[in-house]
């Protein structure tokens, strides 16, 4: 038997809406006549009433229905909605009005009273606003005076702390029952909003939680940068809070959709990262829509996130080029899964040092943009095997490149590193190479090359975090080379966003960075690494320190005063000009070298090669 469950609850929901808003226009229009006509109505209003009834619902029902109003959450009606509302109401009503008083000429409605066109429009405005503010209504008197949840402060008091709070008194069991607000503008203080006061900027945290009792301190800045964000947990830690959360980004805040479900707790990357780079996504779909872009190390931390941006930037077939056969088959079920058949998706496995293999490649897909993020990427190993950092670093961006410039790809993209400046590591002596390789080619031919170059990426494999997070795991103690360590660190979806509009913005020839702002403590990281464990450094789990190791700084720099340095039009990214070499037969002759020297040679012999050819290596003593 048939039964009303079968059909899908969506369906359901908007014939409920759309009965209850066509029983209550023609409710008002029937209140309006009875009013202006103290509830007596004779034949005649009877009779234009039902000629009216149908012409009120046909003007109206309609635009609510183009607005997709019966589509939305009945439990959080947002005043925005309600304005969407009185304006299709509005016009309807205006529709509405002008065939009655079309009619009234005639026969037909000759006579219909103007009052009860009137009363009419109020009378929808209040009937139809009112049922779809009803159950918020309903819940908001259902949970007065309740304090479900534990005590909290909410910091922010704009867009996204106001559905913050809707969100949890509308919830019949809500973790959280708000007491006061924090907010920054002063012209907020002494306000009260849903009946919760702002005491006050950051600086009234402490004083705030100890006069509420805070449990937890809840984050309601989408917007907020990187530093406002550790500043409040700080203050909101040092009050004795350990439970802080955090909401989602700007743009489930502008759609009014800030749920319970996504206050989530501070990351790292939330007090980590830094304010976007503004991005031409115009530039970068020019340079990508309907190409073929070819990855190196496309398995990898950058590599798979490039992967992935290349989705949304219409990129007509994706070349994924690996030795990882796992990662690579991870990959392409990952990419498949957002690409939704959009792009086509070719994995390759090969290796960028095996010229034979990568020519079969080339040939095969002709590539018209070539981003090469294979590499070798950790100091201290590739300190003890430099034969193999020259190798993959120097030889196996040599192999690709070359290949590029044959075949007349548009675009080749190196992805480098901090430590190519001032190398005092076999690996970064190798990128530093790298880049003059790629600054060579860039000489002659139709392919535009250029370098990228960041610093660490949060959270990449085998960077010190994720390590961190496995000691932490089994109870410690947190390594950490030396105290006075310092790291740039970045995001890999802002790594990659540099990348990006690098390759689409760039002439050909440069070295791009981005202004990282100031490098991070280890020692201060490692600390709120365990914070955010829910445990206290040195209490719950130590901290100690193992040394420099071989090829490390303290500090690291993004760029060399012999750089040539030059502003761009992005203000947080700068160009640099690498010296390449006097002809590409030069360098030829130069990697061709040194790749033999890493065959055959010794490691001492090997340095003293890269560096002759990267001035500005200075190799560990002997």
């Amino acid at each position: 038997m048939y039964s009303l469950l079968s059909i899908p609850y969506h369906t359901r929901r908007r014939a409920f809406f759309l009965t209850g808003d066509a029983m209550l226009l023609a409710l008002a229009l029937i209140t309006a006549a009875l009013l202006r006509f103290e509830w007596e109505l004779s034949a005649q209003v009877i009779a234009h009433l039902r000629i009216a009834l149908p012409l009120s619902l046909a003007a109206k029902l309609p635009l609510l229905v183009i607005r997709r109003l019966q589509g939305v959450s009945w439990s959080r009606f947002s005043l925005g909605d309600m304005l969407t509302l009185a304006r299709c109401l509005g016009a309807g009503w205006l529709i509405f009005a002008g065939l009655v008083m079309a009619l009234r000429l005639t026969p037909v409605l000759g006579g219909f009273s103007r009052s009860v066109l009137l009363l009419d429009l109020v009378l929808s405005l209040a009937a139809v606003g009112g049922f779809r503010l009803s159950r918020r209504i309903y819940l908001h008197i259902r949970n007065h005076g309740r304090n479900h949840g534990r005590a909290a402060i909410i910091v922010g008091a704009g867009a996204a702390g106001d559905q913050l709070v809707r969100a949890l008194r509308d919830s019949p069991e809500p973790p959280f029952c708000p007491y006061a607000f924090i907010d920054d503008d002063p012209r907020e203080h002494g306000d009260l909003i849903h009946g919760l006061p702002v005491v006050g900027g950051r600086a009234a945290i402490g004083e705030a939680v100890r006069t509420y009792h805070a449990e937890a301190v809840l984050i309601a800045m989408p917007s907020a940068s990187p530093e406002v964000v550790r500043d409040v947990v700080a203050r909101a830690r040092d009050a004795g809070v350990r439970e802080i959360r955090i909401v989602p980004g700007i743009d489930r805040v502008l759609r009014g959709g800030v749920t319970l479900a996504d206050l989530r707790e501070v990351q790292l990357e939330d007090l980590l990262g830094r304010q976007v780079v503004r991005t031409e996504t115009g530039a970068i779909r020019g340079m990508l829509g309907g190409r073929t872009v070819l990855v190196t190390g496309a398995a990898g931390s950058i590599g798979s996130e490039i992967c992935r941006q290349m989705v949304g930037f219409g990129v007509r077939r994706l070349v994924m080029v690996d030795v990882d056969e796992t990662g690579l088959f991870n990959l392409e079920l990952r990419v498949a899964r957002e690409a939704r058949n959009s792009v086509r998706l070719e994995p390759a496995v090969a290796d960028v040092r095996d010229p034979s293999r990568m020519r079969q490649v080339f040939e095969a897909t002709r590539p018209d943009v070539v981003f090469h993020a294979a590499a070798y990427k950790h100091v201290p190993l590739m300190e003890s095997h430099p034969a193999e950092a020259v190798k993959t670093n120097v030889w196996g961006t040599w192999v690709p490149a070359g290949l590029a410039r044959e075949f007349g790809v548009g675009r080749f993209i190196l992805i480098s590193t901090d430590k190519a400046v001032h190398p005092v590591s076999a690996m970064g002596a190798s990128k530093r190479l790298a880049e003059r390789v790629v600054a060579t080619l860039n000489r002659d031919g139709p392919t535009r090359f250029m370098s990228v170059r960041f610093g660490n990426v949060l959270g990449s494999r085998g960077s010190v975090v994720p390590t961190w997070q496995e000691q932490i795991a089994g109870g410690g103690p947190v390594t950490v080379t030396d105290p006075e360590m310092h790291r740039y660190f970045m995001l890999v979806s802002e790594a990659v966003l540099l990348v990006l509009q690098a390759a689409a913005a760039g002439p050909g020839g440069e070295v791009y960075v981005l202004d990282m702002g100031k490098p991070i403590r280890l020692l201060d990281l490692a600390h709120e690494v365990i914070r955010l464990s829910g445990l206290e450094p040195e209490v719950d789990i130590a901290v100690v320190f193992t040394g420099i190791r071989p090829g490390e700084k303290l500090t690291e720099e993004l760029l060399a005063s012999d750089d040539g340095i030059a502003p761009t039009p992005h203000e947080k990214i700068f160009a640099a000009r690498p010296e390449p070499f006097a002809s590409v037969d030069e360098l030829r002759l130069h990697v061709e070298a040194i790749r033999a020297l890493a065959e055959n040679g010794r490691p001492e012999a090997l340095r003293e090669a890269l560096r002759c050819l990267v001035p500005q290596y200075t190799p560990p003593q002997a």
